[in-house]
């Protein structure tokens, strides 16, 4: 059954998929990039690319993805986890899951005021079409190969890809802050794993030791060194210079109240004013 890793771009996603990866596929809590590859994004081009289907238009693949899930779940009889930005949602009345594919999720929520300028950077874009980025529920990422739409990942805005998730009833959804994992990034992440094994029913209980070196080897220096060293293959590349765009960019020196110009931010509190106060961020 499937346990999905959901975010809005930029909010820690990879982070978490780094925890998860380290912990369950690791033999002591060691991390190198390419265990990430255990944690696959979805939907994303392999599911499709095989399919006769022209997929002349981004949101055909759409009517595959229980589908793809159905078959992921007979080829694997076991917790799988899957990497998604997607909202929880149907497109020409495909959903985009369901309770018998999925099992759980988890939700990873970050302050919008800090998502904006790693989309900007992100992206390329600025900070003001950063802001129409996530203010736009009718954004999708899309991938296109030659002439077919392969990868398709309605996104939404920032506040319905959030409540879209944390208002989903088809399956139990821990929602974790982004803000947390900096703050106490191992009790966070504990809670991760105590709410994996109750909902699957494992017996195991959390592996302290290694959830120490978890944590230790996928801090953030670590990650950005070793995309330093290594290079990282879900970075994008720049239109403008063709060379790769640091992924793992500021962490925590990425603070709204220091580096975000006050005309965006005042912009963000207002369209966002109801979700920043639900979820206490009120600063």
């Amino acid at each position: 059954m499937i346990i999905w890793i959901a975010s809005y771009p930029k909010s820690g996603n990879t982070w978490l998929r780094s925890l998860l990866s380290s912990y369950y596929f690791s033999k002591d809590g060691s991390f190198d990039l390419s265990l990430l590859d255990k944690i696959k994004s979805f939907p994303n081009i392999n599911y499709f690319k095989n399919y006769p289907d022209k997929f002349s238009n981004p949101e055909d693949t759409s009517k595959y993805w229980i589908e793809e899930q159905k078959k992921i779940n007979n080829k694997d009889k076991k917790l799988f986890f899957l990497k998604t930005h997607m909202a929880v949602c149907k497109i020409n009345n495909n959903s985009f899951t369901d309770n018998i594919n999925s099992l759980a999720g988890i939700y990873i929520l970050r302050d919008p005021r800090n998502v904006i300028t790693s989309i900007s950077h992100h992206y390329q874009i600025s900070l003001e079409e950063a802001y129409e980025f996530m203010t736009d529920d009718r954004r999708a990422i899309i991938e296109k190969v030659g002439q077919r739409y392969l990868g398709f990942q309605p996104i939404f805005s920032w506040a319905t890809n959030v409540k879209s998730w944390v208002e989903n009833k088809k399956f139990p959804v821990l929602v974790i802050k982004y803000e947390d994992l900096i703050d106490d990034t191992y009790l966070t992440f504990e809670k991760v794993i105590d709410f994996i094994n109750k909902i699957s029913n494992l017996e195991s209980i959390f592996n302290e030791e290694k959830g120490k070196n978890s944590v230790k080897n996928t801090n953030f220096n670590i990650l950005q060194k070793l995309e330093n060293n290594y290079g990282f293959k879900e970075a994008l590349t720049s239109i403008k210079t063709k060379k790769k765009i640091k992924f793992f960019n500021l962490g925590e020196k990425n603070n709204f109240i220091k580096i975000l110009p006050q005309d965006i931010k005042a912009k963000l509190n207002f369209k966002f004013k109801k979700e920043l106060k639900f979820f206490n961020y009120t600063r």
